[in-house]
């Protein structure tokens, strides 16, 4: 199971075709990061493809290999054959928030059952193999306040932890607020009581 604080998710969509016996298959992968927007998805592309014979669907609607939010649907294909194939391909893909739709205009020769879900779990990889992806970091922000004799110090050990600063504030001492990952979030702490010599000072959010 991968990291539910951070994994690989898709950085955009992604689109590939195979033909199969003159059926044409034709997969498009989007980010879906709740099962809204998902089934939003789905939706959208039942209207671009409202003259295909089918558009199947799956989707894994948070960290990769993950079951706690997902769908499939076989759209009238023989049940078993579309949506499970595809969902099984997005469970082992190593990526999260994702949804496919399968869309298939039908080529007048039968697959059978096997057939079809080679065509369907295919297509998913053929696209997946397209798809750009890039990670999927759960932060938090954090408002520390340092003494200047420390500032330069706390400065350079941001980059180690992956902190951003998103503001800064001076007056008697320097106010900082930071964007961390949450994996960082108490290795930072610790580091940034050592720069300080204990000294420093943590507020709430605004």
């Amino acid at each position: 199971m991968a990291d539910p604080q951070r994994y690989p998710i898709p950085r955009a969509r992604a689109r590939a075709e195979v033909v199969i016996e003159r059926s044409r298959f034709i997969c498009t992968l989007a980010p879906a990061e709740s099962p809204e927007a998902a089934h939003a998805f789905v939706r959208e592309m039942s209207h671009e493809f409202d003259d295909a014979t089918h558009n199947c669907w799956a989707f894994v609607a948070g960290p990769p290999g993950s079951t706690a939010r997902i769908g499939m649907s076989d759209d009238g294909e023989p049940h078993g054959t579309a949506g499970r194939p595809m969902l099984t391909v997005l469970l082992h893909a190593g990526v999260g928030e994702i949804a496919a739709v399968v869309t298939r205009y039908y080529g007048g020769t039968k697959l059978g059952t096997g057939g079809l879900a080679r065509a369907y779990s295919g297509a998913v990889q053929e696209a997946l193999s397209r798809l750009e992806r890039h990670e999927r970091v759960e932060t938090t922000d954090l408002r520390v306040r340092v003494g200047y004799h420390a500032f330069a110090a706390v400065r350079h050990l941001l980059p180690t932890y992956e902190a951003h600063v998103l503001n800064e504030r001076y007056d008697d001492a320097v106010e900082l607020t930071l964007r961390v990952p949450v994996m960082q979030l108490v290795a930072l702490r610790l580091a940034i009581g050592n720069a300080t010599g204990g000294q420093e000072q943590y507020l709430p959010e605004e």
